[in-house]
């Protein structure tokens, strides 16, 4: 019973995968070397300069204005 309580939930609820980065617990601290060679690809594309000194929430937050601003790795489904 407990797991069909669970799998009720409002979809929101069901999944933490997708989180605001202003919630995350270690956003305060420096982009990841992945973050930071994304978004030196990304910001190369958009033609604008990548900012080195970003938080993980900061560049995560960037990396999704530049994925909009250059259509690559959005889900187009």
């Amino acid at each position: 019973m407990d797991n069909q309580k669970n799998q009720e939930q409002e979809p929101e609820q069901k999944s933490n995968t997708v989180k605001d980065p202003d919630e995350w617990t270690t956003g305060a601290e420096p982009m990841t070397g992945a973050q930071k060679s994304y978004l030196k690809t990304l910001s190369d594309e958009a033609g604008e300069e990548a900012d080195e000194n970003l938080t993980k929430a900061e560049a995560s937050k960037k990396i999704d204005e530049l994925q909009h601003k250059t259509g690559r790795g959005l889900n187009n489904g």
